[in-house]
C-alpha cells in the first residue's frame, strides 16, 4: 500500500502502530518510525500524487520478481490532475504492472470543484491508457470492497493494472487552514452527510440481522477507549524539537533562515 497523508484507516487495517503513524503528523519523525517493510505500508507521501509513481515502480519490480503481490495506491481527484498520475498510469499499462490506482474523488481539490478540473469521469481515462476503469459509489462500503477485490485478483493473475474512481464527498474543510464555507454551499454538504458510508453500512448490517444494537454500542465504547488511549500516548510524546525546522533544510543556510533561527532559538 502506498498512501497519501489521509490513509489512517488503511494503516489500521495493515497493523501499523497508530501512535507511530501519527508521530509523522506531529512533525516528530519524517515518515513515521513504523517499519514499512513489515507492515507492507509505505511511508506517507505529502507531495501530491508522488505515491502513484512509487506504487507503479514497486509493482513493476514485483512483476520482475515473479511475485504474486500487487500494489494499491490512494490519491484524490486533485492528484489525478498532476503529471505524476498520467506518468504512473501510462507506465502501469505499458508494462502490465500489478497496480491498483484508487482515486478518492471527493469533489474538491482544496477549493477547486471537479467540474473545473475535468470534463469526463476520471475512470474514463483508463481506456486511453489501455487498462480497465471502474467508477463506484465511494460511500458504499461493500461496492468499494468488491471492485477493489476484483482489481487485486486481476493484478495477481498477471492481467495488469486497474483504475478505480470512488465518488464521495469531502464533508469537512480541506485542512485546518481552509474555510470551505467560502466556496461551497452548506446544503450540498448536508445532503452528502446523509449518505455517510459508516451510517449506511451500519444500517445495512442491522437490517440484515448481522449485528444488533448491543454490538453497535460495544463497538462505539471500544472505539472511544481506543481513541482516548491513542490521544494520551501522543500527548505524552511532547513537542518535537524546534531546531529540527532548521537542521535539515540547507547544507549552507541562507542569511534569512539563520536570522529566523536566532530569533526563535537564540543561537546560530
Amino acid at each position: 500500500m502506498f498512501p497519501s497523508f489521509r490513509e489512517l484507516a488503511a494503516a489500521v487495517v495493515r497493523g501499523v502502530d497508530v501512535v507511530e503513524y501519527l508521530q509523522y503528523h506531529r512533525g516528530t519523525w519524517h515518515g513515521g518510525p513504523y517499519d514499512p517493510i513489515a507492515a507492507r505500508f509505505a511511508p506517507i507521501c505529502v507531495p501530491v500524487a508522488t505515491q502513484i509513481v512509487h506504487a507503479v515502480g514497486w509493482a513493476m519490480g514485483a512483476k520482475l520478481d515473479r511475485s504474486q503481490a500487487c500494489s494499491l495506491t490512494y490519491f484524490g481527484d486533485g492528484s489525478a490532475s498532476e503529471g505524476d498520475f498520467h506518468e504512473g498510469a501510462n507506465l502501469a499499462a505499458v508494462f502490465c504492472a500489478p497496480a491498483i490506482l484508487f482515486c478518492q474523488n471527493n469533489g474538491w481539490a482544496i477549493s477547486v470543484p471537479s467540474n473545473e478540473q475535468f470534463a469526463a469521469p476520471i475512470a474514463a481515462r483508463a481506456a486511453g491508457y489501455g487498462m480497465p476503469g471502474v467508477r463506484v459509489d465511494g460511500n458504499d462500503v461493500l461496492a468499494v470492497y468488491a471492485v477493489t477485490r476484483d482489481a487485486v485478483d486481476r493484478a495477481r493473475a498477471g492481467e495488469g493494472p486497474t483504475l478505480i474512481e470512488a465518488v464521495t464527498y469531502r464533508i469537512g474543510s480541506h485542512s485546518t487552514a481552509d474555510d470551505a464555507a467560502r466556496y461551497r454551499d452548506e446544503g450540498e454538504v448536508t445532503a452528502w452527510r446523509e449518505r455517510d458510508p459508516i451510517d449506511r453500512y451500519r444500517t445495512h448490517l442491522l437490517d440484515a440481522g448481522t449485528i444488533d444494537d448491543a454490538f453497535v454500542r460495544a463497538c462505539d465504547e471500544e472505539a472511544e477507549a481506543w481513541v482516548a488511549d491513542v490521544r494520551a500516548e501522543l500527548t505524552a510524546l511532547g513537542e518535537p524539537p524546534a531546531n529540527e525546522m532548521f537542521d535539515h533544510a540547507f547544507a549552507d543556510p541562507p542569511p534569512t533562515l539563520l536570522h529566523q533561527r536566532r530569533e526563535l532559538l537564540g543561537d546560530g
